[in-house]
């Protein structure tokens, strides 16, 4: 036993300060159910925190329009544009009667309508501004690939087919109408009228896509639109009608969802962020007033690990993590109502390039969360986010090779939000990371 408490002593030299070690008792599972042992809680590991930013994030086949723009306080100018390729249920005007009918009837208006998809971020008691461009190239991704990306752009015309300024609702509201650029609108009700169009193929080949641009100059906000629900109409009617009569309409909708995409950006310039450095390498926590970020969208990301974990082999002969909690907390006045926190934090297992190999797992094998603590107290000391890590680093103390793997934080939803948090590091002065290890030795 004697000898046992000096080795301990020697491997807790090799980690950072912290509380002193407590202990407890500790039932091991079905290899050790007849054993009750004296377990040691180490709460005094190393855990080196970083922020990283992925090469680029799949954006298409999301299902939602993300379109805004706003200031962040901490991250920088953050801005997403919204593509998509339309296609409609028929290509003809309503012809019940005669073959000459359709000579009857003149355009009337058209309209972009945009539907809540109940997600927003940022201030929506401001103003927010957009545009309608048309686009030059078709809705068309790489040739060796399927997919478009946040960073992913195509050409557009300068000239605006429709312009919004409007406080948004998105909870309060089903959608928003954006009236279109008559001329535009006519010449596409002509090429229909005269047969110019009258499938798929002839109507993207005249309009290939549309983008809708957010203007920088007072937008404060990104909200979520229905790409499923979301189409552009164009009205019609019959020339001299009554006026209790019904206009006609054509709905040109995203049937395709492959074929629309968010292309979301962040300006760091001036940022604690401005120097992160490619996606295989990653921006110390030490360097960022030790604090560690992640932002869904731009792909950036926050990179955790332990380098000194596999000393634990020399605590015992007979030695097992048998279980260990990594608690994060996110750092006060980082979050607000405009800057909600998530329920929980998305982990991966990742390798010295930023490879991600798969999502954390426990013992069982199941995908593991960190799930939010919500009760406040004082000075916000509870609030955080706990992660289960005992399989994760018994596995990564027994290794026999040199390599070692990271945990990667992300939030739900990184490819079609831009929600964000920042996080303390083991140095943060009132909401650093914690990591409580329950060692046995049998």
């Amino acid at each position: 036993m004697q000898k046992f408490i000096l080795i301990l002593l020697f491997v807790l030299t090799l980690f950072s300060c912290g509380t002193d070690t407590d202990t407890g008792e500790f039932t091991v599972g079905s290899d050790y159910l007849a054993l009750s042992n004296k377990v040691i809680m180490i709460d005094t590991v190393t855990v080196e925190m970083s922020t990283i930013n992925f090469d680029s994030l799949v954006t298409s086949n999301k299902s939602r329009i993300l379109i805004g723009n706003y200031d962040d306080p901490i991250f920088g100018k953050v801005k997403s544009d919204s593509y998509f390729q339309l296609s409609g249920a028929s290509y003809a005007l309503n012809n019940t009667g005669s073959d000459t009918e359709a000579v009857n009837y003149v355009f009337d208006s058209i309209s972009m309508i945009l539907k809540y998809d109940k997600y927003y971020y940022g201030d929506t008691t401001k103003v927010q501004t957009f545009d309608i461009h048309r686009l030059l190239q078709k809705v068309k991704p790489n040739t060796d690939d399927s997919n478009f990306y946040n960073n992913s752009a195509l050409s557009y015309s300068t000239e605006s087919l429709g312009k919004i300024s409007f406080i948004p609702r998105p909870k309060q509201k089903d959608s928003i109408n954006i009236k279109m650029d008559k001329e535009f609108g006519e010449a596409l009700f002509q090429k229909i009228k005269k047969r110019e169009i009258t499938d798929f193929d002839s109507f993207t080949e005249y309009l290939k896509g549309l983008v809708l641009v957010p203007e920088t100059s007072n937008s404060s906000n990104i909200i979520g639109f229905s790409a499923g629900s979301s189409k552009m109409r164009l009205y019609y009617s019959k020339y001299m009608a009554d006026t209790d009569e019904e206009s006609y309409i054509l709905d040109y909708t995203i049937l395709d969802k492959t074929k629309q995409f968010n292309s979301i950006s962040l300006d760091k310039t001036g940022t604690l962020l401005q120097n992160l450095p490619v996606s295989s390498s990653n921006l110390s926590s030490n360097l960022t007033n030790n604090q560690g970020f992640i932002q869904s969208g731009t792909g950036v990301a926050c990179r955790v690990e332990f380098p000194n974990i596999k000393q634990f082999k020399n605590i015992s002969t007979n030695g097992a993590i048998v279980n260990a909690e990594l608690i994060l907390k996110p750092v006060n006045n980082s979050y607000s109502d405009k800057y909600p926190l998530a329920d929980s934090l998305s982990v991966f297992v990742g390798d010295n390039l930023n490879r991600i190999s798969g999502a954390l797992t426990n013992s069982a094998g199941t995908t593991v969360y960190g799930i939010l603590n919500k009760k406040s107290d004082e000075f916000n000391e509870n609030i955080g986010y706990t992660i289960p890590v005992g399989a994760f680093l018994q596995k990564e103390m027994l290794k026999a090779s040199d390599s070692r793997s990271s945990l990667i934080l992300t939030l739900p939803g990184i490819s079609k939000s831009v929600n964000r948090i920042v996080l303390g590091n083991q140095k943060y002065a009132d909401n650093k990371i914690q990591l409580k290890i329950y060692y046995i030795s049998y």
